[in-house]
């Protein structure tokens, strides 16, 4: 059972409270989805749950949050770790060794376990998860779903009575979105409690059991998924939320003329001896906005740091407006928004790393993009002092007002909510015609918001581009429920 009453909380140098007098009640066994806007306090609310707040997450704490009958605030993390299990939005963020089997290990290490029964744990949650191929690897040899598998792995090991996941699938395919579905429904069966923050919701309709739609820091709505589902389309929409059902999402983009193209020839890249992309020649529309798709590990990334010019083994050319690109020449022809953003958040003001790239002063467009991006009010804030969409929002900016001809966007809507997924999708829509789009997602909403072409990568040398028409919408999201 959990009990959170009358919780208010403010993070440390924080303007206002993430919750306000939230209480909420959440039976055993019962599997709950959080949903709502950035900022209704989801996040907050899982945290008081694993007790990150008040021992990670600092700040002002009023009220009470009593897991199985433990103050979760008052007692040690260690207490409440044994109950609670965690698995955040990146996985990465919570790995403390470099290979698998270590990994999974490592909680119950850390608990003091004997080695017999820390090995027998690992290899019943491999077992359980169906990801025994994985024990023994490198953890940065891994794809985003992998990942996201070995961290769930390493907190069922645990075998806690509580599972609390944050936006778990923000970074992964369909395929690996199916295989986290598969975990969660053993969980369920096992009569384990889950409570899960999500934008995504089509994944969750036959899982969850409650919908709580939280508000302006407390629950503004507390539903039966039955209920839920029952609501129309326009109502979810208007509460800013993404679509319940997949086949909600229709293409809204208009498609331009394509009078000129990108060539891509004898695109290639190995590691470690490996080939890992081969792709000998693809033709794309210049100036288009395009989706760029595939599985987990099929090799997106890769495409993407080989045509801004990222790595150094990459081979390969490409002619826009008739001119040649060797990498030297991509290199200050493209700019990359990342999946990671911290790794290109420098300055110490909003204002100032939305400009980094600009040649010119121009007052008007930087307060342009920090309007359409919902930014304008986080302007003199430090950019590694915002959450993950506002840091995602504040790179894209960046990207937006740079000079370079073309632009790749590595997952732009991970973590985003319904509004600023669609402010992210208006503001890459506009560059249709001005400049040349790549679009790494999974996110097929925003594909059919903004792209007008889908490049399909398959292991790294299979291809195929075809138009984002209700057709090709339609092929994307049978590629992702393949």
């Amino acid at each position: 059972m959990i009990e959170i009453k009358n919780v208010s909380f403010r993070h440390k140098e924080a303007e206002k409270r993430s919750v306000k007098n939230l209480t909420l009640t959440i039976p055993e066994g019962q599997c709950v989805l959080l949903c709502g806007e950035s900022g209704s306090g989801k996040t907050t609310a899982t945290r008081l749950i694993n007790g990150l707040i008040p021992h990670y997450y600092e700040g002002e704490l009023e009220g009470s949050t009593v897991v199985n009958g433990l103050d979760v605030t008052k007692a040690e993390l260690y207490e409440t770790a044994r109950m609670v299990g965690s698995v955040f939005q990146n996985p990465r963020s919570q790995f403390f060794c470099v290979d698998t089997t270590s990994e999974i290990a490592f909680g119950c290490e850390n608990m003091g376990m004997p080695e017999a029964e820390i090995l027998q744990r690992v290899d019943t949650a491999a077992r359980e998860l169906a990801m025994e191929q994985l024990l023994g690897r490198s953890i940065f040899e891994l794809s985003g779903g992998e990942k996201q598998k070995v961290a769930c792995a390493s907190v069922s090991a645990l075998h806690p009575d509580i599972f609390v996941l944050d936006e778990p699938t923000s970074n992964l395919d369909m395929d690996a979105i199916e295989d986290l579905r598969r975990t969660l429904k053993l969980w369920k069966s096992q009569g384990k409690t889950i409570i899960i923050a999500e934008h995504r919701l089509y994944w969750l309709t036959d899982l969850c059991d409650r919908v709580i739609y939280m508000k302006d820091g407390h629950v503004e709505l507390d539903v039966s998924m039955k209920e839920f589902l029952g609501y129309p389309a326009e109502r979810v929409m208007q509460l800013g939320l993404r679509p319940v059902r997949l086949d909600d999402i229709k293409p809204q983009t208009v498609l331009f003329c394509e009078e000129n193209h990108l060539s891509l020839r004898n695109f290639s890249f190995s590691f470690d001896r490996e080939e890992v992309l081969r792709i000998p020649e693809v033709t794309l529309p210049e100036y288009g906005v395009i989706a760029v798709v595939g599985h987990n590990g099929a090799g997106k990334t890769t495409f993407s740091r080989c045509l801004c010019g990222l790595e150094k083994k990459f081979k390969g050319t490409v002619t826009m407006d008739g001119k040649l690109l060797k990498r030297q020449d991509l290199l200050k022809a493209c700019y990359m928004v990342m999946q990671d953003v911290n790794h290109q958040l420098f300055c110490e003001t909003v204002e100032e790393e939305v400009q980094l790239g600009m040649t010119e002063e121009n007052p008007e467009a930087v307060q342009q993009v920090l309007s359409e991006l919902d930014l304008q009010n986080l302007s003199e804030r430090h950019p590694m002092s915002l959450s993950g969409g506002q840091k995602q929002r504040v790179a894209i900016a960046s990207a937006l007002l740079g000079e370079k001809s073309i632009l790749v966007f590595d997952e732009p809507t991970s973590g985003l909510d319904h509004l600023h997924m669609e402010q992210t999708a208006n503001m890459i829509a506009s560059l249709q015609g001005k400049r040349t789009v790549f679009v790494v997602t999974h996110d097929l909403e925003l594909i059919a918001r903004c792209c007008t072409h889908v490049l399909q990568i398959h292991e790294g040398k299979s291809i195929a581009v075809y138009r984002a028409d209700e057709t090709g919408i339609r092929r994307v999201r049978d590629l992702f429920s393949d």
